[in-house]
């Protein structure tokens, strides 16, 4: 027997396990940020060791996050959610306990299907909830704790990390995956339609197998003395991973039941909303990886001391983030994805003093601080805009659609942020990182401002 999903009672309980699901994988993309130079203590294996904890994760979560909506339709959200979390949980496991570099990395791809399977889980078990206006704020929270758990994941894992060893930052994860199990108790799904499943698996294998190239050769082409394959056959993976990546963009247009509907991108604010996403994501991406492993592999501070210096972003987000929201649903979000990348830009461009040779923790701590301020501006109104452009029946593929980019953009530039560095963390690396991060903000805010129609609604 199914449970009337909109029901009062009901409704509070999956927002908050909906909440919590998606938390579990972002914070988990954020916490291990700060446990690399940990990591590669422990297990060695340099810049490519600590790019792929990273890059696993957020491969596979790019790689089927979008393939996962579709299994969620055609197999049932909540059956899939359940699947995902204790998936998630197994693989948080496995991480904690791996014996070698190369089992850590397979466990982190392993754990990145799981996470895909997350995310548009708990945004359809949203829609499914509410309806309206009802459904919109119901969206503006689960954005709101999904961005906190990003930038607080870091401080989390810094204390975890001083305490009790990095293995411990896989294990914190399991607690809010076990909370939301308990909150979805014995609700079932509605019944299915009819007929078989629309998912389209060619495109769903070129995306993987496009990525997954890519993400090899940016890897690879950056890893110095680390590096695994000749420069060469790095470079030839690059250009099939793009060619593969193109292949799936055509078959997408043609397929009966395409990953992504082509139809979204006719929304001028969807279009646009996405190519500023790709740009700030992107840069969000190295703006605090690489911050977070200077502090701790340069300056030689402890982890915990590094994560603290992120925790003024944190603040600002949760202080912030839902007030601008709210200006942006009155006076529009053209106005605050143009101006917040822009402060973002000149908080990353703080990094530069680090050069001077003298006061580099304030550089780096003050940057981080404005950064935040520039990313409380951004993210509100950047969620508000794409959701906002595609009709009430689209936006959870509209939803995924976004976290896909998201994601996509932030694999791109943390497997290319070996090439930045030279192969190993230092001061000039660290310049060249704000200097790579602040043009792609820029590149966020001029695709805002020429892109975005004025209205929170507009197409």
């Amino acid at each position: 027997m199914t449970t009337d999903l909109r029901a009062p009672g009901v409704q509070g309980r999956m927002l908050a396990a909906a909440v919590l699901a998606s938390f579990v994988s972002f914070l988990d993309g954020s916490i291990t940020n700060i446990a690399l130079p940990a990591i590669q203590r422990d297990l060695g294996g340099g810049v490519v060791t600590q790019q792929w904890v990273v890059d696993g994760y957020l491969l596979t979560v790019s790689a089927f996050i979008l393939l996962s909506g579709a299994v969620s339709d055609a197999l049932g959200r909540l059956r899939v959610l359940r699947v995902a979390l204790v998936a998630f949980a197994a693989t948080s496991l496995l991480c904690a306990v791996a014996p070698s570099a190369g089992v850590l990395i397979a466990a982190r791809l392993l754990q990145g299907v799981a996470g895909a399977l997350l995310v548009p889980g708990s945004l359809g078990l949203i829609i499914a909830s509410f309806q309206g206006q009802a459904q919109s704020k119901a969206i503006g929270r689960w954005t709101a704790w999904t961005s906190v758990s990003q930038l607080f994941g870091p401080v989390v894992g810094g204390l975890l990390v001083d305490s009790l060893g990095w293995r411990s930052v896989f294990v914190i994860g399991l607690f809010p995956a076990a909370a939301s199990m308990l909150l979805l108790g014995r609700v079932r799904d509605a019944p299915r339609r009819a007929g078989p499943a629309r998912i389209d698996v060619p495109s769903a294998v070129l995306t993987a197998v496009g990525l997954g190239l890519l993400t090899v050769g940016l890897i690879e082409v950056g890893g110095g003395t680390h590096a695994v394959l000749p420069a060469g056959v790095a470079l030839a993976l690059i250009a099939a991973g793009l060619v593969v990546l193109v292949g799936f963009l055509l078959r997408d247009r043609r397929a009966r039941h395409p990953l992504v509907p082509p139809s979204l991108f006719t929304a001028r604010n969807f279009s646009a909303g996405n190519g500023a996403t790709l740009f700030i994501y992107g840069a969000f991406g190295i703006a605090f990886l690489v911050p977070a492993l200077y502090v701790q592999q340069v300056l030689g501070l402890p982890a915990t001391v590094a994560a603290l210096l992120g925790l003024p972003a944190t603040v600002l987000l949760i202080l912030l983030s839902g007030r601008f929201g709210a200006r942006a649903g009155r006076l529009g979000p053209r106005r605050f994805m143009t101006a917040g990348p822009l402060v973002a830009a000149g908080g990353v461009l703080l990094w530069t003093g680090t050069a001077f040779g003298s006061a580099q923790v304030v550089f780096v701590a003050a940057g981080l601080a404005v950064a935040g301020l520039g990313i409380a501006m951004t993210v509100a109104p950047l969620t508000s805009a794409v959701l906002g452009a595609v009709p009430e029946e689209e936006s959870g593929i509209g939803s995924a659609v976004n976290n896909a980019v998201a994601r996509v953009a932030g694999l791109i530039t943390t497997s290319s942020v070996g090439l930045m560095l030279g192969g190993a963390v230092d001061t000039p690396g660290l310049v060249r990182v704000a200097i790579v991060a602040a043009a792609l903000l820029v590149a966020g805010a001029v695709v805002s401002f020429t892109g975005i129609r004025g209205g929170a609604a507009a197409s």
